[in-house]
């Protein structure tokens, strides 16, 4: 009987060694695989979205300048008899001054070669209420939004002259309460200005002065005005002109120079 046991007892170790060597085996891969997913690199995809949050925006994109809750970036020029500047229901509010009131850009802002976009109204008053200030190169021009009693629109000044009386003047009725789209882009050879999407303003620049009256002085480099009137503005985006814009603008202009 004993000399039974010591036979079958060889024969039961080989099965519990294959046993165990099995269970081995099929445990393997799971070790494998818990390894990798601690010691493999993240994926391709998320270093290219690491990238593309960390490259800077294209200055070809519209940027806000108002963010819709603060002033910051903002300053109110104290023009003496200034009214209020004030926040109020996602939209800068420029009371009505004696006789002016107005803000001003205190960031960066390129001098040529960018469209800037704004939305404004008039709520109350009789004059400009959204004048609008900006650079031209080395120097600066205003577009005007409803002066001299409301209805004048043009660039100020071209050679010495006002909105009120040179080639770029027009008329035009601007109602309260109601809004306005402005468009002005600015390059070398132009200064174009749309109405709601409608081209007001087709100068071209050549050999003439531009400039600005004294009372703006304030809002350079850029900035907006209300002249005895309370102007209310929504949104002021900013974009720089791609290479392929300013060369088409630059071969419209030769076309059309005097």
């Amino acid at each position: 009987m004993y000399r039974e046991k010591l036979a079958v007892r060889p024969f039961a170790w080989r099965r519990l060694l294959k046993s165990i060597s099995f269970a081995i085996l099929m445990m393997c891969p799971c070790v494998v695989i818990l390894a990798n997913e601690g010691s493999s690199p993240p994926p391709a995809k998320s270093e290219s979205v690491r990238d593309e949050k960390a490259s800077p925006p294209s200055p070809h994109k519209w940027r806000d300048l108002f963010d819709g809750k603060t002033l910051k970036g903002w300053k109110a020029p104290k023009f003496g008899g200034e009214g209020e500047v004030r926040i109020q229901d996602g939209c800068i509010v420029m009371e009505r001054g004696d006789p002016m009131t107005g803000i001003a850009w205190e960031g960066e802002f390129p001098k040529i070669n960018y469209e800037v976009e704004f939305v404004a109204k008039r709520t109350d008053g009789i004059d400009f209420f959204a004048t609008v200030t900006f650079p031209v190169g080395d120097t600066f021009c205003s577009f005007v939004t409803g002066g001299w009693g409301g209805s004048v629109i043009g660039l100020s000044s071209i050679n010495f002259n006002d909105a009120s009386d040179n080639e770029t003047t027009q008329f035009m009725v601007f109602k309260d309460n109601q809004w306005y789209k402005f468009r002005v882009r600015v390059t070398k050879v132009k200064i174009e200005v749309w109405v709601d999407d409608k081209k007001v303003v087709d100068f071209i620049i050549g050999d003439h002065r531009i400039s600005t009256r004294y009372e703006v002085d304030l809002c350079k480099p850029f900035g907006f005005s209300s002249w005895c009137s309370t102007g209310v503005i929504r949104s002021v985006r900013l974009r720089e002109l791609t290479p392929e814009e300013i060369k088409a603008i630059e071969e419209e202009a030769e076309k059309t120079r005097p």
